[in-house]
This record gives C-alpha cells, structure tokens and sequence, in this order.
C-alpha cells in the first residue's frame, strides 16, 4: 500500500482518507497543520510510552526473582511491602487532597444509576445502548427472569397471567418509592394533575396526593387528562404513560400503558477489550460509528422477527412542568469513549524506520477530535452539555502512567485547539500497580478525572500474573472469596470518597455477566450502590432498566456519608497484598482439577474462536454448563493466567491441558453448530488458526506482557483475515 509520507512518517492511506474527507472538513482545523502536529505529537510521546512499558516489565522481572529467592517461604506483609517500596511499585501516596474537577455533566458528577458498556464496532449495539437512557418496566420485566414463569403461562404470545404480576410488581415500585399519602397506585382509578400536585382518584370517590408532592416534575398532555406524569426519586426520572386506548392500559384501571424508567445515565462506547480491530481497516470503522454518534447520524440496520428495521439516535424528551414551562430531558446516554491502554501499536501511522505508532497515542488524537464535534455544534443532538469530552483510560499501571496520559491529554488539547482540562478522564482501578497506588493515581489526575471503577477479571488476572511465581492460585471461584477482592472493592470506594469523587466524579463497579440471569442480578447487584458507588456496569438496555430499580431502593449520596464517616482511606492494603495462594488446607483432588481445567478452557476457546475466525470481540458465550456469558478480553486474561500458574506450579501438566482442550474444542464446536460462518476446530487442530491462538496463550501465558491477551490475538487474527482475503 502507498502511503501519504510526511517529514518523518507515513500515514495509512484509509485512515489519511477518513481525516481529510470525513472529519477534517467539519472542524475548525487546518489539515496541514493537523498532520504536522500529529506527527510532531506521536515522535515526541512514543520513547516515553516505550519507556513505561519496560518499566513494567522491568518490575516485573525484580518480582518474579523475588519470589524465586523466597520460595517455600510464608509471605511476610512488611517486608514485601519494604520490598515493594523500595523497586519503586508501592509509591508514596502524599497528603490528603480532593479533585478539582470542572464542566462536568450531570450524569456523572450529580446522579447515580446504571452504565453501560458496547463494542463501538457494532452500530446496532451501540445504538441501543445510546437510546437505553430510557427503558420499559413492562417490558423488562415480562421478558425476563426477574418473576419467574409458571408452567400454565404461555411460551409465545401475550399472556394475560403474567402481564397482570408485572403490572403488580411496578406498581408496588411506585408504591415503594412514589408513595401516596393514602391508598396504593394499583387502585387508582385515574391520574391528574391539580395546580402543584398530583392527584390519584379511586373507585370509590376518595382521592390523594403523594406523600412527598415534589416528587412531581412534569407532565405530557393536559392536567386534567395527562398523557404522561414524570416523577423523580433519589434523581432518577420514572414517566407514567397514560393511554386507554393502549393495549395494555385499555384495561388498567387508570389506563397506565407502561412504566419508563431513566435507566443507562451513562454509556462507555469501547475501543478496547470488547473489539476485535486489528488492522488499519479495522480501527476506521471503529472510528467512523464514533463519528457517526457524535454526529448523531449513525444507524443501523437488521432484520428482526422476519421484518427490516433501522435503528436511529433517539431525540431529547420535552415535557412540561406544573407552571407551564418546558422540562427538557435528555433522551439518550451521555456517551464516554475507552480509548485502548498502553501496551498496543497501530499500522495507521509508522515512523521513518517502519515502526507502528502506539494505538493508544492515535485513539486519545482521533476520539478527542471527533468528540470537539460535538463542543462546535449549534443544533442537533448533543453528548455533553458542559463542554467536556470524556475518554475512559483502561489498564494503566501506576501513577507515572496516568501522569502520561495526562500529559498526552493536554497535548491533544493544545493540538486541537482545546481548553485546558476538556478530555476528562476514567481512571480504571483494573491493575494491581494501580489499586495499591490509587490515591496517588487519582492525584496525577485531580483536575480531569471523572471515573474510578474496580474489575475483578483484568484486576485477578493481573494478580495472578504479578504473582505467577509465588505459589499455586486458588480456584477461580474461591478466588472471589478472598479478604484481598473485598479489600480492593471497599478501599476503592473509601479512597475515592477521600478523594472528593462525589459531586464531580463516577465511583463504579464491574460487570454483571449474564444478561439471561436477571433474577440473580436483581438479588445481587444492589450490592453496588449499597457499596457506595455510583454506577454499575450491565451487560444489556434490559439489564440497564432493571438495574436501575437498585438506585430507587438505595440512596448513594447518603451511603456515601455513611461510609466516609467510617472508613479510612488506607484501610486494606496489606489484605489487598495479599496473595490468593493455595494452603495446605486446601485439598484439591483430580476431578477438582479436571473440572477447573474444563471450566476455564472451555471458555477460552469459546471467545477465542469467534475472536479469531468472526472478529466478535464481545459477545454471549455460552459456559461449559451452557449458560450464557457477555464475555470479552479480560475474561480470557483470567482464565489463561490461571492455567498458565497451574502449569507452572505442577498443579496441572501440558499432557492433560492438551487433552482436555481436544475435548472441549469438540463442546464449543458443538455450542456453535449454528452460527453463521464459524470455523470449527476439533476437525483439524493443527490447522485451526483459533485453536493455536488459544493454545498459545496458556502455554506462553507467562512470557505476555502482564498476561495481556491482545498480542496473540490480534497475531492469529490477521492470520486469519489474510486467509480469507
């Protein structure tokens, strides 16, 4: 391919053509100078981006040695700590501070509630997710778990038993949380709204209002016969959409059609471990459906139930308070982009020796660039309102490399003619180097920073990865168990809380991983807010909706009082260091191994091939016990470091992991049967480029950069383009 050179590099030729063409034009920036300041910006970062990334390795050498020299021996907290510091992994985290952060929006400095997270490569995925700010109650309870089905109720088609237990179900919601001052919404007869105040009337004459009156802001339609009523609670929105004409409020009593909850505040629209985008065309189109959403002119469409739909941004909602004026509210997710971290390349631009620039480098330019869209916009849809462009920075170890990305954030600032402190950025506590060091992290951080989460897949696998040496890991499951998990979830709240997150930053928590098993995550997952943080992630708009119920039931702002009033900001570092290591007590016999070994391979090679062979970087993988999980890289660093540690600790040999990965190869082949062009890999192991590629990262597990699973993926998947190209 002949590539557009300039002075000291070259640009691949789609990606020059997408600039110059596509966004270029419609920003207020020269392309000449665009490319010289591109150019100047990539030479100028690459060597200190090269240097953390042997920093890393570097530290990582001292500790596999350390635990080499000390084998056999019990872990003593002081000294490894003493150790730690003095390698410089464990840094001083200095005084007490809060963040400064500024113009951020009211999704995430203000309200609590659910995120979502999508492969940006996916236009029907990320659209939905963009329009997932609203959901139906109705709709999310009918078709899910959450109340269980009985055997009379029917299989296909409207069934009247169950639609009357969801109509129940959401009108005890409103009766939990928009109470009225006597009587219950399930009796009401109808609705109107009198002067300042909303009005229930029942059967038999009688009438109330709602215990706390301002929880009524709005309105559709007229008073006396509102169309809808918008109610508020704990700052999440719930409209009651009023039709009698409706096929389900033709026969409620006060003619209610359905219930709409404010679901996904928030969306991380996903450059990073839920997309397969290995090559110059790949990383494009990822950048072509980002400008797409900040244009607001993305679409998609597919063929649903025999029918061709397409799917567009949703518009803001207009409705109108008591006193006659508009109540505007946003009809679409507030949309933050991950860029990809540190450790990858890009053949999108090389220097003047051949060599790809780092990817994460070209991400923060180009995303930032196609977020200022949004900041010149006169009319059309808009992202934010306070004028912020939000980039979500995954898998940074330590605070020399959030200082970096500050760094690059404010040279892609001054490039692109930005305000100081525009990019905001997510902090993603997912690295072992980070939890340990978050306070200081955030520091680096405290002028832009908008987001902390915790991720116990990436988190463990790094874990396991930094500790590969110091003895066999548990099982996966007990893993979870562990005092250091707790540690790590609770000492990220309580730093973040020291921290000044609330009122201008996202305290999050990780994903919910089977969008099927709603009943459990509605069991489950209100654990998050109760833990303070004020946003989750979900694996579905479905799971959005029903998530957001938590936010209902649990106050996040008081929660977070009462936990900042309890908690120490440096409670849990010794449990956070320490390790998840086998004991002596722990007995595991050899189906326990086999089962283990069976679990976790058969899950690699489930998303390895689709990876590999369909380029899906993020979907629903059904486990060894068929049920479906929303799976992406980091779930695949988990379990190739757990076998790669068995491996190394004797726990396991080559001979049986080889054996076990034949036979499950013949499950997932089976699993995919009717997935539209898939390779399978049990006919010809030598040859299935999936099936090598899943191989390699257990056998090679402890040579991957800190166990990152994205070098012999994106490997095989080339291989694979090629070969069907």
């Amino acid at each position: 391919m002949n590539m557009p050179a300039l002075k000291n590099s070259q640009i691949h030729q789609g990606f020059y053509n997408f600039i110059n063409e596509e966004v270029l034009p419609l920003c207020s920036i020269n392309e000449t100078t665009f490319w010289q300041d591109f150019e100047k910006l990539v030479a100028d970062l690459t060597p200190r981006n090269n240097s953390l990334l042997q920093t890393r390795q570097d530290l990582q050498n001292k500790i596999d040695q350390w635990h080499q020299d000390h084998k056999d021996q019990a872990l003593n907290q002081d000294i490894y700590q003493r150790f730690l510091k003095e390698i410089g992994y464990l840094v001083e985290q200095g005084p007490d501070f809060e963040i400064s952060t500024q113009n951020v929006d009211t999704e995430i400095a203000q309200m609590a509630g659910p995120q979502l997270v999508v492969p940006i490569t996916n236009e029907r995925f990320a659209l939905n997710a963009a329009n997932a700010r609203w959901g139906s109650l109705y709709d999310a309870l009918y078709g899910t778990d959450v109340i269980a089905k009985d055997a009379s109720q029917k299989s296909t088609g409207y069934d009247q038993a169950r639609g009357e237990q969801v109509i129940t179900y959401a009108k005890d919601f409103l009766d939990k949380n928009f109470p009225l001052a006597s009587g219950s919404h399930k009796d009401v007869k109808s609705y109107v709204v009198y002067y300042q105040h909303l009005l229930a009337f029942f059967p038999d004459g009688s009438q109330s209002g709602l215990r706390d009156a301002c929880q009524l802001v709005a309105l559709c339609g007229s008073k006396s016969a509102p169309n809808s009523i918008v109610l508020k609670h704990n700052g999440l929105h719930v409209e009651i959409i009023i039709d009698r004409k409706g096929t389900i409020g033709a026969t409620d009593s006060a003619g209610v059609q359905d219930i709409q909850l404010e679901s996904a505040l928030t969306t991380i629209m996903d450059f990073e471990d839920s997309v397969a985008t290995v090559d110059g065309e790949d990383k494009i189109h990822a950048y072509r459906n980002w400008l797409g959403l900040v244009k607001g002119d993305l679409t998609a469409t597919f063929t649903k139930n025999g029918k061709q739909e397409t799917r567009a941004m949703n518009p803001d909602r207009v409705f109108t308070t008591v006193d006659g004026d508009d109540y505007p509210l946003h009809g679409r997710s507030l949309m933050l982009a991950r860029n990809v971290g540190h450790l990858m390349d890009t053949e999108l631009m090389r220097d003047a020796e051949g060599n790809f620039a780092p990817e994460g480098i070209i991400d923060a330019v180009v995303t930032a660039l196609i977020g200022k869209l949004d900041l010149e916009k006169a009319r059309g849809l808009s992202n934010s309102r306070t004028g912020s462009i939000y980039i979500v920075k995954p898998k940074m170890h330590g605070p020399d490399e959030v200082a970096f990305t500050c760094e690059l954030f404010a040279r892609v600032e001054q490039m692109l003619g930005l305000d100081k402190n525009t990019i905001k950025m997510g902090i993603m506590d997912e690295e072992r180097r980070t939890t340990v060091n978050l306070k200081a992290c955030i520091r680096e951080a405290q002028e832009r920073l908008v987001f902390i989460n915790t991720g116990f897949l990436d988190r463990t696998g790094d874990e396991i990865h930094t500790s590969m040496h110091a003895g066999a890991v548990l099982p996966k499951n007990q893993i979870k168990q562990q005092p250091w998990i707790r540690a790590y979830e609770q000492r990220n709240v309580s730093i973040g809380l020291k921290c000044g997150l609330p009122g201008k930053a996202q305290i999050g928590k990780g994903m919910w991983a089977m969008p099927d098993e709603m009943h459990e995550m509605m069991n489950n997952k209100i654990e998050h807010p109760r833990s303070g943080a004020t946003t989750s992630w979900v694996p579905s708009p479905t799971a959005a909706t029903l998530h957001a119920l938590h936010y209902h039931h649990v106050d996040v702002a008081a929660t977070q009082q009462q936990i900042s009033l309890q908690q120490s900001a440096a409670a849990g570092l010794s449990e956070v260091l320490t390790i998840p290591l086998m004991t002596q007590s722990c007995k595991l016999s050899g189906s326990d191994i086999e089962r283990e070994l069976e679990n976790n391979i058969q899950g690699i090679l489930g998303y390895v091939v689709r990876w590999v062979e369909l380029g899906i970087g993020c979907s629903k993988v059904p486990d060894i016990d068929q049920v479906g999980l929303m799976e992406d890289r980091a779930t695949l660093r988990i379990s190739s470091q757990h076998i790669a540690n068995w491996l190394e600790h004797g726990i396991c040999d080559q001979e049986q992991v080889d054996s076990i990965m034949a036979r499950m190869a013949e499950v997932v082949d089976a699993q995919n049967n009717t997935t539209a062009g898939y390779v399978p890999m049990s006919t010809n192991l030598k040859k299935s480029l999936a099936y090598q590629a899943a191989r390699e990262l257990i056998v090679a597990g402890k040579e991957q950069p800190n166990g990152y699973t994205e070098p012999v993926l994106h490997h095989y998947r080339c291989l694979a383009k090629a070969a069907t190209n």
